[in-house]
């Protein structure tokens, strides 16, 4: 008899491989195509796994292998693991963005779990938009659910030193653009910066997001640092194909683990890693898929007295190896215990301390205790004022101190074609006391949200020494940049937000202290700048296909950037058969 009969309880795959009808006949024989005997279809869990695989996304392209082991675990605790594809978003590769297509993947991953007679499901992923893209879908489905990572590829070797993906990248272009780095040397850094499959072995987003799904519950231990090549990451694969099966078996759905806690406990982690801008949008877009209340400043308010811990690029020395060796995750949470939701459930059904009562910080160069971090000053602090009165971002752990209050004469650029043609132009009217501003980079404006916001400095000032100005636009950046940069400037200018009506030469004043982002002029002088059409947004640019979808729908940064229709959830329930 099968384990659903036995307890009483009907598996959902049930619906499709326990008929003994026609509907039944045609479920079961097309899959036993596959070799698989008459006993799989007897009542056992049915587990999928998600597979972002790809070749053109080299942080995942170790997956295939990654599923394997997932399967021997599934197997082992006495289910039918079958693997799916999804759709794969290469951060790297993808143009004009890989964000534009996050809600893309999400819809997909959504409706293949919905679809598909499944019981529980594995995500596998790993760059940038894979795993949220993948969370949000799997949220608004609510199985069983949980997490493997792609892990951090090997420390770049450069000269006998360690670089960092991303963050050295944008300090050698820098350094040549300067005059104090070789082309030759700048393209020879190439060939050692990527020295395995895996995603960047910076606290990039990446990174970011596998330690907070570790944070959240959702992922075993260790998931977010062991790196994609370590044995270690294979047998976690393997444990996590034992661990969704009890999920199943328990009904301990998605929503049972990530709550409004977890995601506490996710922002106050992300302050102590140093982690990613980008980690914002995805933990609100996630949110409004399981109706948790979260807002922008909870950023801001949960974490406002987390210090950084983590002594990690770009906004430290050291690498994901390094920390992964110093302890990981579980290192880090243990120094927080006193701020986290420590009886948050996990995907294991215990509580989330037993990830980390047990350990230890090997190397406090690397992970630091919190009574002396890395830095006071940590987290996202989110910025108000007439730039931008939906919010907008910046990380103090990896700005300059010294920017951090700071008094600017405006250059702006109109769009990012406008910047690349005159950013490095000899008569650019320009100092280090200038506040760089760029326009029609947001979700609608490019489109997609691109990872433009720590604009390159102007070359003549790089060659004068300048090393960092105020930045501010309504774009993204990378995890692994840089800078006093300011991010996610809502309403973006092509939504008619006010940062598009900002000239060269006004005077814009920031104080991060104070939470404060404003252009001095007068409310009167914006009101005739709207009237006079001083910026136009562009409706109607896209005609057809995705992009129009996207551009019609996309939400602001404040609310994740998710489709408007696809907030919320329409659970598992399928009522009508395909035949």
């Amino acid at each position: 008899m099968s384990s659903s009969k036995k307890s009483g309880k009907q598996l959902r795959s049930q619906h499709s491989y326990g008929k003994l009808d026609r509907d039944g006949f045609i479920h079961r024989s097309w899959m036993k195509s596959e070799g698989l005997p008459d006993d799989v279809f007897d009542g056992r869990p049915v587990i999928g796994i998600c597979n972002t695989w790809s070749e053109l996304t080299p942080c995942n392209a170790h997956l295939r292998d990654i599923a394997e082991y997932v399967k021997r675990g599934v197997w082992e605790a006495g289910g039918l693991p079958l693997e799916f594809p999804a759709m794969s978003l290469g951060e790297t590769q993808m143009r004009p963005t890989a964000m534009l297509f996050r809600n893309l993947l999400a819809m997909e991953v959504e409706e293949s779990i919905r679809g598909n007679p499944i019981d529980g499901v594995v995500l596998l992923g790993g760059c940038d938009k894979t795993t949220p893209g993948q969370l949000m879908g799997a949220a608004s489905v609510d199985l069983p659910t949980l997490i493997i990572s792609s892990g951090p590829m090997l420390n770049g070797k450069y000269r006998g030193c360690d670089i960092g993906s991303g963050t050295d990248v944008w300090k050698f272009s820098e350094a040549v653009r300067a005059g104090d780095m070789s082309l030759e040397h700048f393209m020879a850094a190439e060939n050692g910066m990527s020295r395995s499959p895996g995603t960047c072995m910076t606290m990039g987003s990446a990174s970011t997001f596998a330690c907070l799904v570790e944070a959240m519950g959702l992922a075993l231990p260790l998931n977010g640092t062991t790196p994609a090549v370590d044995a270690g990451r294979r047998s976690l694969a393997h444990q996590s194909g034992r661990v969704i099966v009890d999920m199943v078996k328990k009904d301990r759905r998605l929503s049972t683990v990530l709550t409004r806690a977890a995601m506490e406990n996710a922002i106050r982690v992300h302050a102590a890693i140093g982690g990613s801008t980008n980690a914002v949008l995805h933990l609100l877009a996630i949110a409004g898929r399981l109706g948790i209340e979260l807002s922008l400043d909870d950023f801001d308010t949960l974490a406002g007295d987390i210090p950084l811990l983590v002594n990690l690029q770009p906004s430290g020395k050291f690498l994901m190896e390094d920390f992964h060796y110093a302890g990981g995750t579980p290192a880090v949470m243990k120094q927080l215990d006193a701020s986290l939701n420590s009886d948050a459930v996990t995907i294991t059904g215990g509580p989330l301390n037993d990830y980390y009562k047990a350990a230890e910080i090997f190397n406090d160069d690397v992970i630091k205790p919190i009574a002396d971090p890395v830095k006071e000053q940590s987290g996202i602090w989110v910025l108000r004022g007439n730039i931008c009165p939906g919010g907008a971002i910046i990380k103090p752990s990896a700005a300059s101190p010294e920017l951090l209050k700071h008094s600017g004469r405006a250059m702006v650029f109109e769009n990012i074609e406008d910047f690349k043609s005159r950013i490095d132009h000899p008569e650019l009217d320009v100092d280090e006391n200038t506040i760089l501003v760029l326009k029609g980079c947001g979700p609608k404006g490019y489109p997609g949200m691109p990872e433009v916001g720590n604009m390159q400095l102007p070359q003549k000032l790089l060659e004068r020494g300048v090393k960092d100005m105020v930045r501010i636009s309504d774009a993204r950046m990378s995890g692994t940049a840089f800078g006093t940069v300011i991010l996610h400037a809502s309403p973006e200018a092509e939504a008619g937000g006010p940062l598009g009506l900002v000239k060269t030469g006004d005077i814009i004043e920031f104080d991060a202290a104070a939470r404060s982002l404003s252009v001095k002029i007068s409310s009167e002088e914006m009101k005739r700048r709207r009237a006079a059409g001083e910026y136009m947004p562009q409706v109607g640019k896209h005609k057809r296909g995705y992009y129009k979808l996207y551009y019609d729908h996309v939400l602001q940064a404040e609310e994740g950037c998710d489709l408007d229709f696809l907030v919320g959830s329409s659970g598992s329930v399928v009522e009508r058969e395909s035949h």
